[in-house]
């Protein structure tokens, strides 16, 4: 774990009425490209997606634990995708950071669609990964959400060894031992409170009457053996967002951003490093 978060800069950031642990990359380092802002999966802290941070070096990168998950004290009032862009926001500003590229997986790709429809001024492009629109979605195998309901999947390796192939589906190119360790050795459990909270941020919570009025350039990304969010999420983002597109990642689970992380690396190089549209070379100049 110590060393998915080298270089990293963690701190305790009280913003927006709440204290949520910080992980800040390179925010300090000139650098061409934007820093990413990135929401993390339910449940997930920091550690579980710090590779990704490691594997784009030329980018300052930005990641905080949801109240109640990782080290982020609990939360004292329940939360919704408003208040949550709203904080994070505040966070932005306390770094100084005016625009950044937003990335979301699971979960956090929708908190990611959110902030990008509620503060368009501060996002560039839109990366999103393994997510669905919200509530209105087709839904995965009923087996994994059974699984991942289960406290012992952050806790018990056994658990995890046992239940993987159910719970997130695909195959790690790397094999299928150094999948689980790699990612149970990085999960810190959420508190009850803190994941139940998480659960009910999302409650009716839907995008898609309002994706057609997405303006961003947006790269969506989908695991095609993903057992929680099948691809077929994806391809309804893809249909509702007017400047997106959709790659999908044979053999990939809902974790193919680690299991396949080279290919997903290049994929997000890729997009985010492409030259400037009509629209973001004008917006850029204003």
């Amino acid at each position: 774990m110590a060393n998915a978060m080298d270089g990293a800069v963690v701190t305790m950031e009280q913003v927006g009425g709440r204290t949520l642990r910080t992980a800040a990359w390179r925010l300090d380092m000139p650098s061409d490209h934007l820093p990413i802002l990135f929401f993390n999966g339910i449940g997930a802290n920091i550690e579980a997606v710090a590779p990704l941070a490691a594997a784009l070096p030329e980018r300052g990168f930005l990641m905080f634990d949801m109240p109640g998950t990782g080290e982020s004290p609990d939360p004292l009032i329940p939360y919704n995708p408003f208040t949550m862009s709203w904080t994070a926001a505040q966070l932005l500003a306390r770094y100084g950071l005016d625009e950044v590229d937003v990335m979301g997986v699971s979960w956090g790709g929708a908190m990611a669609q959110h902030f990008a429809l509620q503060h368009p001024s501060r996002t560039r492009r839109l990366t999103l990964i393994a997510t669905t629109p919200g509530m209105i979605m087709v839904p995965g195998n009923p087996a994994a959400f059974t699984k991942m309901a289960d406290p012992r999947r952050y806790i018990d390796p056994e658990f995890m060894n046992e239940h993987f192939a159910t719970l997130y589906g695909g195959v790690d190119k790397d094999g299928a031992e150094h999948q689980k360790d790699s990612h149970i050795g990085r999960l810190k459990p959420p508190s009850p409170r803190g994941y139940m909270y998480q659960l009910m941020c999302m409650m009716g919570w839907s995008s898609l009457p309002a994706l057609p009025f997405m303006k961003k350039e947006t790269l969506i990304m989908m695991g095609e053996d993903d057992q929680i969010v099948p691809v077929i999420n994806g391809k309804i983002l893809k249909a509702m967002i007017p400047n997106s597109r959709l790659i999908t990642f044979a053999g990939g689970g809902h974790l193919f951003l680690l299991t396949h992380a080279d290919e997903s690396v290049a994929a997000i190089r890729e997009f985010l490093d492409a030259p400037d549209t009509a629209k973001e070379a004008k917006r850029a100049a204003a």
